[in-house]
């Protein structure tokens, strides 16, 4: 029953998505879009091997910077994250999910493995100890980030955005926190007819 509730939800948010013409996204797209297809970080749940910031063909990647120990933004994120790919269905087959912790000196492999398996199966849990290798690619991104103090006294601010990167690592819309996750769905499924095409 609930994938077909899903089914028909992903169904009425294509039929909204094309019927006027080209959609209006509730992310925002920047132009010309970035290109972060050169960015690598290691990935934990692959063994550190390197990970590109590119989409599976014809489907999508959807980013977020954070770290595991954030009380709000990054859980609140992640679930959104979760809620909108339960919501379309088959279609969510075809979207990868990875989480890069700017705060790799809490978020041991272990530590960000668990946290990323918690919100989605088969994401991807990107870590570096290479303070330089970060920030170039949270500044492919646009992202920022801080870790200050020392423990147990550290203080963590970050760039709470979301970001959709396409199958040519290309970033295709940037969801400022606090989006509905049903628009971050309708988005999805906007950009997954668009891939296809």
């Amino acid at each position: 029953m609930k994938r077909l509730a899903a089914g028909v939800l992903t169904t009425a948010l294509l039929v909204a998505a094309c019927a006027s013409g080209p959609p209006e996204y509730a992310g925002v797209v920047r132009s010309p879009a970035p290109d972060v297809s050169a960015a690598t970080l290691p990935d934990v749940l692959a063994g550190g091997a390197p990970f590109r910031f590119v989409a599976p063909e014809d489907g999508l990647l959807i980013v977020h910077f954070g770290y595991t120990s954030c009380p709000d933004v990054c859980p609140t994120t992640m679930a959104n994250v979760r809620s909108a790919l339960e919501l379309l269905g088959d279609d969510a087959e075809r979207v990868s999910v990875a989480f890069v912790t700017v705060d790799p000196g809490r978020d041991s492999d272990d530590i960000l493995a668990t946290y990323v398996g918690y919100f989605t199966d088969g994401g991807h849990g990107l870590r570096t100890d290479d303070p330089t290798e970060l920030r170039a690619v949270a500044d492919a991104f646009g992202a920022d980030y801080s870790v200050t103090g020392t423990a147990p006294y550290i203080e963590v601010e970050h760039t709470a955005d979301l970001y959709a990167v396409d199958d040519r690592g290309r970033i295709r819309l940037t969801w400022p926190f606090g989006t509905r996750w049903q628009d971050v769905a309708s988005d999805l499924v906007a950009l997954l007819g668009e891939e296809k095409t």
